[in-house]
């Protein structure tokens, strides 16, 4: 989910263009955050079968949008290159792992879980980037590290275990990430590709739930139905639409305004939810935020920096890399 905007056809000193992507980019992280309803309405159904619909429908969905603008062809092209396909392949059991736990969670009343789980994703991937492209971690980076690392501890010790789903799921995202980063397939195409190659094993998996009893074909309503055939909509449209936002926003604002789906996240767990959020776990979400905010403050600060410094060498900087998206 990696999208690079060096090669943007946008000028991104435009404010016309920086405004629309903020519109793009904001409503994409807001749908992001607010599918946790959704997915909530159908908690009664198992997280595996929810899975299985979930990648039927949104092959369906991102294969029709492909077909109609002349792209699913060639994706299927590339998928006759053996590396490709192999990483494609990774890349899409990995996306599983983290839709299946972000599913599971909240469908099990985990919801201030998965919250954990994104604000801590920005720390995972710098910690990946120092230990796998063996970049040099700055001091804040280092700060904001033990930040994180004390929360884990703090929250281990608040909910009596060690939270899992929340590691899971920033971890999952971590490698798909990287997987991601040395594709060069667009987000769009990656996830065409990546729901096209695992539509047989979600059709065997929902063959399967279809055997057992309490499935939704014995329980599903209408209106059930309605919402399980939406959830490949549900997947697609925001990835759609951070697609366009990726195009017209620098890494800084793409960076800052992904902290809105872990937010709505932790508001309707505790809120909405009234999952349990007592002082010690307060305390571990505090840790994280400190760390993201001193993470957060020094990249704003080192990218104004760069762009004066490019800027008075009289080289106009038009864009960056970012990463975007979520379960």
């Amino acid at each position: 989910m990696t999208a690079a905007v060096a090669d943007s056809p946008f000028d991104l000193d435009d404010p016309g263009v920086r405004r629309s992507g903020l519109i793009w980019g904001s409503t994409a992280y807001v749908f992001w955050g607010l599918v946790t309803i959704f997915w909530k309405a159908l908690e009664h159904f198992d997280a595996f079968e929810l899975i299985g619909y979930r990648i039927m429908s949104s092959a369906i969905v991102m294969g029709i949008f492909t077909a109609a603008t002349g792209r699913l062809v060639p994706i299927l092209r590339t998928l006759r290159d053996p590396v490709l396909l192999r990483r494609t392949v990774f890349a899409a059991v990995v996306l599983t792992v983290n839709w299946t736990t972000y599913v599971w969670a909240v469908v099990h009343g985990r919801v201030i879980e998965t919250a954990l789980g994104y604000f801590v994703t920005p720390i995972g991937l710098m910690v990946a980037g120092v230990v796998v492209l063996h970049e040099t971690m700055r001091r804040a980076q280092q700060v904001a590290l033990v930040f994180a690392l004390a929360a884990v501890v703090v929250l281990t010790v608040g909910y009596g275990r060690f939270p899992w789903v929340s590691m899971l799921i920033a971890g999952s995202w971590v490698v798909y990430s990287f997987v991601k980063k040395r594709s060069p397939l667009t987000a769009i195409e990656g996830m065409t590709a990546e729901t096209m190659v695992l539509v047989l094993p979600a059709l065997a998996l929902v063959a399967f739930e279809l055997t057992r009893s309490g499935s939704a074909r014995d329980t599903a309503s209408p209106i059930e139905w309605g919402l399980i055939a939406a959830t490949g909509i549900v997947t697609t449209l925001p990835l759609l639409m951070f697609a366009f936002a990726a195009q017209r926003l620098p890494l800084t604002v793409m960076a800052l305004i992904q902290y809105i789906v872990p937010t709505i996240n932790f508001l309707l767990g505790w809120l909405a939810y009234h999952e349990k959020l007592d002082a010690m776990r307060v305390f571990g979400f505090v840790l994280v935020w400190i760390g993201l905010l001193i993470v957060s403050f020094d990249s704003l600060r080192r990218g104004r920096r760069t762009r004066i410094e490019r800027v008075g060498d009289g080289v106009l900087v038009s864009g960056e890399t970012n990463n975007g998206g979520t379960g």
